[in-house]
């Protein structure tokens, strides 16, 4: 029965380091009088009592890790009873990997899963729930660009940074993640549909929402205009005259009778409980910029029929400040949504300033220059084109992605420097491990068509003991069980309260965890003679390669999916 349970429940990290942790902390009888009031005071988190392993070498000994550090905060003498042992050692269900055994040794409990039992688990019982979020959430999110609004006109290519660059891609990849984990996404601001950013980001695969360039928002415009100048935050020139000396007033009136509309943005946030916002946000003149950016956010979320609505408003540091403003500008107009911002750290070009168009530019004929470089003539035609695209878009992404949100970005846009096609470098080596995946599978069915092979058996036929490979159980452990949870990390920092109007998220971890997975792959797939000699007695290990293997690929286009990064099938 507990073998059933084992196998219809997906197994989790988190859930088996809190069963492991539940398991080892007990009652804490055995925790000595003396250490027991600092024991009580200063016990450890649940997720700090035990570690996941991760690296080739001390996967060889031990899969989970309990510190001999933590042990001594538990057990006096860091002796685990054999009534606890037997308790984590028997562990089963509920999405706990199977332990196989453990023992106390220098540097703690060390735990061996029974990996056997994993990849049964896992490969025979059906791949999809690991490569989905674990849990679907409800809720709708705005993105919000600050970079694409009008500045009175609309950005093209040759006006948009590199850091506002950065800026769109994070934008689109977070709608991305949240969209897996059933959040309703919009899109702010709605670009005119024949505009030269709207083609820019198409041939980056950002599919952008658009609408006629005639569709005007004019009366969207004057209704924000009508609540502001509404607003209990406008501040009237009699009430800027009370707070200045001797001709301060008048002037003040002056510049109102002037049209000068202006709200104290201090105010707002203080008097509605902002948290996180710049002191130094003071009072604030109500431009023609600032009302159309607020149009546009009306409009983005005018249909939405959702109580609860978070707006991300994704800007450079540059733009911070501003977007502060234009945040706090909104909810003086009336609007109520939970707004938070997610910041973005400068993109630097040691030698040389690119506009975006440009360095897309750059990197799409250093591409073409390093494919005819490697495969000749072969690159003509619009398969190529096609590559050549998603590799350059890929090359883009992974480049401006990489990187924790907040720091800066620094690229090497020297002419000279090229694009290489072999060696861990972010996108190209991720998109040509694709590939080799495909080609994999390719010349598996024509060795099917070709009598060699028989056709890949169900996994519940075969006996997994077969995959003794270190790098079998590093793609498993590290990559396939791991990403469901992954998946769930940027929804569950929106959750997050208390942080105030910044939020950050951990969006460099899609790029870090593809381009691990492909350096682990690659290492693997080189060691590793996948098809061998069609003789029934190797079948069976070929077998399970093959299914491990197949998830590999699925695993790789759902990744693939969150940058809106097509797989390339063949090179």
């Amino acid at each position: 029965m507990e073998e059933n349970i084992e196998e219809l429940s997906p197994l989790r990290i988190t859930s088996t380091v809190r069963a492991l942790s539940s398991a080892l902390r007990g009652k804490r009888e055995h925790v000595n009088d003396s250490s027991r009031v600092k024991s009580d005071r200063m016990f450890p988190e649940p997720e700090k009592l035990w570690f996941k392993e991760s690296s080739a070498k001390n996967l060889r000994n031990r899969d989970f890790l309990s510190p001999s550090t933590m042990l001594n905060t538990l057990y006096a003498d860091g002796q685990v009873p054999p009534a606890v042992m037997s308790r984590v050692l028997s562990l089963r269900g509920g999405g706990v990997l199977p332990v196989a055994g453990g023992e106390v040794m220098g540097e703690g409990l060390r735990l061996r899963v029974d990996r056997v039992a994993a990849f049964r688990a896992v490969l025979a019982g059906g791949t999809t729930e690991y490569l989905k979020p674990s849990s679907q959430r409800e809720g709708c999110v705005v993105l919000n660009c600050p970079a694409l609004h009008p500045k009175p006109n609309t950005p093209t290519p040759d006006t948009l940074s590199l850091g506002q660059l950065r800026t769109v891609l994070l934008t689109d990849h977070m709608g991305a993640l949240l969209r897996r984990q059933g959040f309703e996404v919009y899109f702010c601001p709605t670009l005119p549909e024949d505009s030269d950013v709207a083609a820019f980001l198409q041939a980056l695969g950002i599919d952008w929402p658009t609408a006629p360039a005639n569709c005007a928002n004019d009366e969207r415009e004057e209704k924000i205009q009508k609540a502001l100048e509404n607003s209990p935050y406008r501040e009237r020139g009699t009430e800027r005259g009370r707070r200045t000396s001797g001709g301060g007033g008048r002037k003040a009136a002056e510049e109102e009778n002037e049209g000068g509309l202006r709200i104290n943005l201090k105010r707002v946030f203080q008097e509605e409980g902002l948290l996180g916002y710049d002191p130094t946000l003071g009072t604030c003149k109500v431009h023609r910029d600032s009302v159309s950016h607020l149009a546009q956010l009306d409009l983005s979320t005018a249909d939405i029929t959702e109580t609860m609505v978070t707006v991300l408003h994704v800007t450079s540091c540059q733009d911070e400040f501003r977007q502060q403003q234009i945040a706090v500008l909104w909810r003086a107009s009336g609007a109520t949504h939970s707004q938070r911002h997610l910041v973005c750290g400068p993109v630097k070009t040691p030698g040389s300033h690119l506009t975006a168009a440009q360095y897309l530019q750059l990197r799409k004929g250093q591409m073409k220059e390093a494919s005819e470089m490697k495969y000749g003539d072969k690159v003509e035609g619009q398969t190529w084109d096609d590559i050549i695209k998603v590799m350059t878009s890929a090359t883009v992404r992974f480049e401006l992605l990489s990187t924790v949100h907040t720091s800066p970005v620094t690229l090497d846009v020297q002419r000279e420097g090229g694009v290489s096609t072999k060696g861990p470098r972010g996108g190209v080596f991720v998109m040509y491990n694709c590939a080799r995946l495909h080609t994999l599978f390719d010349s598996y069915e024509r060795g099917v068509e070709k009598g060699l092979y028989p056709e890949i058996p169900d996994g519940s036929q075969l006996d997994f003991s077969a995959l003794k490979e270190e790098g079998e159980w590093l793609l498993l452990f590290n990559y396939l069980i791991p990403f469901s949870e992954l998946l769930d990390q940027s929804g569950q920092s929106l959750d997050c309260e208390g942080g105030g109007a910044r939020v950050n998220i951990k969006t460099e971890q899609i790029c870090k965890f593809l381009v691990s997975l492909s350096k682990d792959f690659s290492s693997y797939y080189n060691r590793v003679h996948v098809l061998g000699e069609p003789l029934p007695h190797l079948f069976n290990q070929m077998f399970c390669r093959l299914h491990l293997l197949r998830a590999l690929r699925e695993l790789y286009h759902r990744a693939l999916e969150t940058l809106n990064l097509p797989p390339i099938r063949q090179l």
